[in-house]
């Protein structure tokens, strides 16, 4: 049944698209343009995203591909792994080539989930922010719920109880794990803080239990009109959060 809703709602112009094809990333902005149901999530991704820095903060973003962070974050650097148009900087988040202590901070969504050693990128991102500096990011966040969803609904791989960091590499955009950042931040807190004391946690906010499915996403067709954002957002808001979200806005902290 699951499939059958998971076809049946499959956005056509992802049908067949090659995920690490940098011509996909570069069509996913016009799906997002295209949904104003969908556009509207990510304008207030970004809000909450630009809300953490101070205005006149330089920050990169790692995995820029179709968003339009810059729109909101004045001294953003965009970048992506691929050349595409609009993007700043080639960057992989593994080796991010940024003289040391140059930025005020990293802004990502949905990118953790890809990166293939979190470890290696969480010592870089120590490397290139300054003290004070913050790391932000939104990314999928494992509830009974959201894994329900994830599991059934949604094309990437989501797995919770894998025991390291460590993705396999099938591809750049292809290869994930959308639990990592649960993984992480809430199962292995006390591993990453032994790990990495420069990084603090400052906020975990679980977010949006329905909306990113209501709005069928990337890949999916569109579901409500963007009219019903308001409606939506206010009904969700008061469900508890934190046991149903399928998101959460996560920030970090660069100390010494």
């Amino acid at each position: 049944m699951a499939n059958f809703i998971k076809n049946f709602l499959q956005h056509p112009l992802t049908k067949g698209a090659d995920l690490d094809d940098p011509k996909t990333t570069s069509l996913r902005l016009d799906i997002i343009r295209s949904k104003p149901f969908l556009r509207k999530i990510y304008e207030e991704w970004y809000n909450l995203i630009k809300d953490q820095y101070n205005s006149n903060a330089e920050v990169l973003e790692i995995g820029s591909g179709a968003g339009i962070m810059k729109n909101y974050i004045p001294n953003l650097i965009t970048s992506d792994l691929f050349p595409i148009p609009g993007v700043d900087m080639v960057i992989d988040a593994n080796r991010i080539d940024i003289n040391d202590c140059s930025l005020d901070g990293i802004a990502m969504t949905n990118v953790l989930h890809h990166i293939p050693d979190c470890n290696i990128f969480f010592s870089e991102a120590i490397r290139v922010i300054r003290p004070g500096g913050k790391l932000v990011m939104i990314e999928p966040w494992n509830t009974k719920w959201s894994k329900w969803v994830y599991l059934n609904l949604h094309h990437e791989h989501f797995e919770p109880s894998t025991r390291d960091w460590i993705i396999e590499n099938s591809g750049p955009l292809s290869s994930a794990n959308g639990a990592l950042p649960w993984i992480i931040f809430n199962r292995d807190r006390k591993i990453f803080a032994d790990k990495f004391p420069e990084l603090r946690v400052l906020n975990i906010k679980p977010i949006m239990p329905i909306s990113y499915l209501l709005s069928g996403g990337i890949s999916m067709r569109n579901i409500l009109p963007g009219m019903m954002y308001k409606p939506v957002r206010f009904l969700e808001k008061r469900l508890k959060e934190s046991s149903w979200a399928m998101f959460a806005l996560i920030t970090l902290s660069r100390h010494e």
